[in-house]
């Protein structure tokens, strides 16, 4: 049962870590193209695919993770790697749940409107750089649990 849930908390974690990376690629430079179909497509991909891809990987991170823990009789807790990448997983859903989907909701808004009439706000701008911060500064955490998941350092 271990491995079955360990596959299933790495292939989470393919998915997530993934899927942001990449999503945040192609938005860039749909951005950078300037027009406004492209964007708006851009955009609808971007909320499409986080919630299905971001989404669905977070929900098997999460119960791969603590499946396997179960399995492996790892204590949650007192495993200071597992402590550790419970609070790095949180502070990535923190930031996608508190600030990310916030701003891919607006977006998704605008970019149907500026779609049909031809122009890019600056709030839509602005948005598009603070969602590309927070998302890359979100990904700092993931990166920090892939380590830990790897590396199992049981020093601190």
């Amino acid at each position: 049962m271990y491995e079955f849930f360990k596959s299933l908390h790495i292939l989470g974690l393919v998915l997530m870590a993934g899927n942001v990376t990449v999503t945040a690629c192609w938005k860039v430079f749909a951005d950078r193209t300037g027009k406004t179909q492209i964007i708006s497509f851009a955009q609808w991909l971007v909320t499409v695919t986080d919630f299905s891809f971001t989404l669905s990987g977070g929900f098997l991170m999460v119960v791969g993770g603590y499946g396997a823990a179960y399995a492996g009789h790892l204590s949650l807790f007192a495993t200071p790697w597992l402590a550790l990448g419970q609070v790095m997983m949180a502070m990535a859903g923190a930031v996608w749940v508190g600030i990310l989907i916030p701003i891919q909701i607006r977006q998704a808004r605008w970019a149907q409107d500026f779609a049909i009439i031809g122009d890019v706000p600056e709030a839509y701008k602005k948005d598009s750089r603070t969602w590309l911060i927070w998302g890359l500064l979100s990904t700092v955490p993931l990166l920090v649990g892939l380590y830990l998941m790897v590396a199992k350092p049981y020093y601190w």
